[in-house]
């Protein structure tokens, strides 16, 4: 040790270095204990969000010097993988993104998750609207913070319809949208392309048109049995109107095979005029394009997606409520931080950034691009906002639902079958 050098302690004087060295050990052993790190697990996402995220995260650090906060990204499939064996091992995250829905209910049932009901009603749950925050209610208790919504919609390469002599922006109906596939496809236009390879992209296509038909009490109904549950008229009429549409011939040629990161890229790169998908991926289709540019915002539509003739849930949208939740054992510093980052502050600067549409009061007022407001509009004239399918009914019936989604798309099974297959995933979970 070379602690008299250090601190200019003579050697003559060891009862005096003794006294400093135990000074120094005793701080020691202090700044040991006082440190803590916080580790969150989220979704691999945008450059733009990482720089987002690296910023709070600062922000954060230089009020708490104590606390370390460590984000790590896992791409969207992996996630969903081995999120389960993580919430079960040492190597649990201490706080994890979530969609809510029964998914987080297998969770909170499994004892993974911490009750943030008394920090939420401790002013927390003010900032939000009161649907954000039921996403993540699970019998009157409080287990996630919302983080931001999100809608499906049709992303259309304007430059692509134009030739075709489509008007994205005048696209409403179902019928509308095929007119537009037929009119592009005689053009020699891709109409669409699709990650069919990850199943929840076309998930998107057959969980649109149930929201359209069903609404969300349909939904709630079919889960409590009613009206034939998942083998109802909605459901099966859902599968007709997704393989009426793969009869138009709509997909990219190997769509099944293709992943959703590479359908992004494709759709930045113009490879097609349509994109079925969140509302997300203005920015990673950008950066996934060969030019690493995307679709000119010149160009760029966001267009709800097409209601249906009769549907019920005409009025509504589709998308996901997203969060944070904390797993049981983190500390209190987890909870601490997640307030922080998820606070109307740090909200309005997420959305001046065009990341994602923040749902903190008054956050949506700093979103810049067309693309966020429009979406921020869809939600505002929304009457009800049904979470993904395949997140909403938990994790099995999830995957049965992405699984269902591809084989109607491929023509292996009927409407009915499919719709059978949910009810029995629904019934067995």
């Amino acid at each position: 040790m070379h602690v008299s050098n250090k601190y200019n302690v003579p050697c003559s004087r060891p009862r005096h270095l003794a006294l400093v060295v135990a000074a120094v050990a005793a701080l020691g052993s202090v700044t040991a204990a006082a440190d803590t790190t916080v580790t969150v697990l989220r979704i691999e996402s945008s450059s733009a969000e990482k720089r987002y995220y690296e910023e709070v995260v600062a922000a954060y650090e230089a009020e708490h010097p104590d606390v370390n906060v460590e984000f790590e990204y896992l791409a969207n499939e992996a996630y969903k993988t081995r999120l389960p064996t993580m919430l079960q091992s040492s190597q649990r995250p201490d706080i994890y993104y979530t969609w809510g829905g029964e998914g987080l209910r297998d969770q909170v049932d499994a004892g993974f998750v911490r009750d943030l009901s008394e920090p939420m009603r401790d002013g927390w749950q003010d900032i939000y609207p009161e649907s954000a925050v039921r996403a993540f209610t699970l019998d009157d208790r409080v287990y996630g913070a919302p983080l931001y919504a999100t809608v499906v919609g049709i992303w259309a390469n304007t430059a692509l319809t134009e030739k075709a002599g489509v008007d994205a922006q005048a696209i409403k109906t179902w019928e509308d949208f095929e007119n537009a596939v037929v009119a592009l496809r005689e053009e020699g236009i891709t109409p669409l392309v699709v990650g069919g390879q990850d199943g929840w992209p076309l998930h998107f296509y057959w969980g649109s048109l149930v929201t359209r038909l069903a609404g969300g009490e349909g939904i709630e109904a079919a889960k409590s049995g009613e009206n034939g549950g998942f083998e109802g008229e909605p459901f099966v009429r859902a599968g007709e109107m997704l393989q009426s549409l793969v009869e138009l011939d709509p997909f990219q040629p190997g769509f099944m095979a293709t992943s959703y990161e590479r359908a992004s890229g494709m759709f930045g790169d113009g490879e097609a005029a349509f994109h079925v998908m969140g509302d997300w991926d203005y920015l990673p289709s950008k950066q996934r394009s060969v030019s690493g540019e995307g679709v000119p915002d010149d160009d760029l539509l966001f267009v709800p997606f097409p209601e249906v003739e009769g549907g019920e849930g005409n009025a509504q949208s589709f998308g996901g409520m997203n969060g944070f939740a904390v797993t049981r054992d983190a500390p209190d510093e987890a909870v601490d931080f997640l307030r922080f980052l998820l606070n109307a502050d740090n909200q309005r600067k997420a959305a001046a950034t065009g990341i994602f549409v923040p749902v903190a009061e008054g956050s949506a007022e700093a979103l810049e691009t067309p693309y966020a407001r429009r979406v921020a509009e869809i939600l505002d004239e929304s009457e009800f906002h049904q979470v993904f399918l395949d997140q909403a009914l938990g994790t099995s019936v999830g995957a049965t639902i992405n699984d269902i989604s591809g084989d109607l798309a491929q023509g292996v099974v009927t409407p009915e079958e499919a719709a059978a297959r949910v009810e029995e995933a629904w019934q067995f979970r």
